[in-house]
């Protein structure tokens, strides 16, 4: 015998009652519900009616809903007059427009967790398809379900001057020690108090001068001397090229030495005890090309629980692929930039994504409005800053590695262009192009 899906009928009808009887009552109920919650599609078609009129400012009552439902041709549909009329006789008042409408979610929740179950079972069946993918699949479908039914709320000033205070006595309590994420770079770190939980950082530059290598620097720092766990998504190169780079840069070997095999014994020893010590870092790499934004929040949000991951990078934004292709360009950037904004804020760790400036960037000093495809990008995020480095020798000569090869290593300005929360200004950095490496200019170890 078939079981009935769950559902609790006359809860449904409570949301809709209380809500003709107090048009304040839907602020509540849309933290909750949408129509496709509700199991009746006759109570779906009125939610759906209430909600228009909201949406259009006009207060939901019998003679608004009806007039939205028979304009939309679904009065019949939904119960006629005499089914919308008789809903107010169902509760008393609005007071419990919170329990009917937590009802409501729970049963939609379960219809759907059936729902899911379901097409596993019946996939998982099906020989001819990988098990791995539908795997993969039903964590991106829990995890989507998980992320519709965020719920929104409100604070009073009360409750948040007691936090602010609280945050505010332990900041002065940290003897001026960093309260984010120290990058490794003290000027850039000082400026910013290192990088902070929730907040979306961009480094923009055009290709060649270095965004990978400046990530990889700040991603080494903290994953090898800090010792906290550091998630980088690679979706340009593969994972093997860039820890054959980390290597590099931590043995101080030269990158072309490693990857050709020509290199002394003494380098070779140089490259074991680096490796020993990149071997024993909470560093975690993740090489997926053609990355969805999906699968991306969705094994950001496994880092995040299983490896307490408290940093991501991202190599680079606009490598992402939308989930939704027939949008146009700039808008889907838009789309995965608010995606990463919310998903920093949800996992309460800093992101840091890489992008791609304008050509017009190599003409001059790079600006916010260099940023490639999408201006959402620099309204998007918390910390803007650019890799700029004078490109003049390379314009007299294309024809040779767009990388400059001075041993002594090429000056590079780091200019920190926005930053909600503190200063901007412009940071000198040196960039060893042997071992693809930044590194202050004011250390004089190199």
């Amino acid at each position: 015998m078939e079981r009935m899906p769950p559902h609790d009928e006359r809860a449904e009808q409570s949301v809709l009652g209380a809500l003709l009887i107090d048009d304040g009552a839907i602020t509540v109920a849309i933290q909750y519900l949408r129509p496709a919650d509700f199991y009746s599609l006759a109570n779906s078609r009125i939610f759906d009616a209430i909600l228009r009129l909201f949406e259009q400012g006009t207060r939901a009552d019998l003679i608004t809903v009806t007039g939205e439902l028979r304009k939309s041709g679904n009065l019949l549909a939904s119960g006629g007059t005499d089914y919308v009329a008789n809903l107010t006789n169902v509760v008393p008042s609005s007071a419990n427009i919170e329990y009917y409408a937590k009802a409501v979610q729970q049963c939609s929740l379960r219809r759907s967790l059936i729902r899911i179950s379901n097409d596993i079972i019946s996939r998982a069946f099906d020989e001819s398809q990988d098990a791995r993918s539908i795997l993969e699949e039903m964590q991106q479908q829990l995890f989507a379900l998980a992320d519709a039914r965020q719920t929104f709320s409100y604070k009073s000033a009360k409750e948040l001057v007691i936090e602010a205070i609280t945050i505010i006595e332990r900041l002065h309590g940290a003897n001026h020690e960093y309260t984010g994420i120290p990058s490794g770079f003290d000027t850039l770190d000082k400026m910013t108090r290192g990088f902070q939980p929730q907040e979306l950082v961009i480094i923009g530059a055009r290709p060649s001068v270095g965004k990978t290598a400046f990530a990889l620097s700040m991603a080494a720092h903290i994953a090898i001397r800090l010792k906290r766990p550091v998630a980088f998504f690679t979706l340009e190169m593969s994972d093997i090229s860039l820890m054959m780079r980390i290597i590099s840069s931590e043995a101080m070997v030269e990158s072309n030495a490693i990857r050709t095999g020509f290199f002394q014994t003494p380098d070779y020893d140089d490259i074991m005890d680096a490796s020993s010590k990149i071997y024993e870092s909470p560093l975690y790499v993740v090489d997926m090309p053609n990355m969805k934004l999906l699968d991306l929040r969705a094994q950001a949000r496994r880092l995040r629980m299983q490896q307490h991951v408290e940093i991501i990078f991202i190599d680079y934004l606009t490598l992402i692929s939308s989930e939704n292709p027939r949008l146009q360009r700039h808008e889907q950037i838009a789309e995965i930039s608010r995606s990463l904004k919310s998903l920093a804020r949800e996992l309460d760790i800093p992101i840091v994504a890489l992008s791609q400036l304008t050509r017009e960037a190599e003409k001059d000093r790079p600006s916010l409005a260099s940023i490639r495809e999408s201006g959402a990008i620099e309204q998007d995020a918390d910390v803007v800053m650019f890799l700029h480095r004078d490109r003049e020798t390379d314009k007299q000569k294309p024809e040779q590695d767009p990388e400059p090869d001075v041993s002594a290593g090429s000056k590079t300005s780091l200019i920190l262009a926005k930053q909600r929360n503190g200063p901007v200004g412009t940071i000198d950095l040196l960039f060893l192009p042997k071992y693809t490496k930044f590194v202050p200019v004011t250390n004089k170890e190199y």
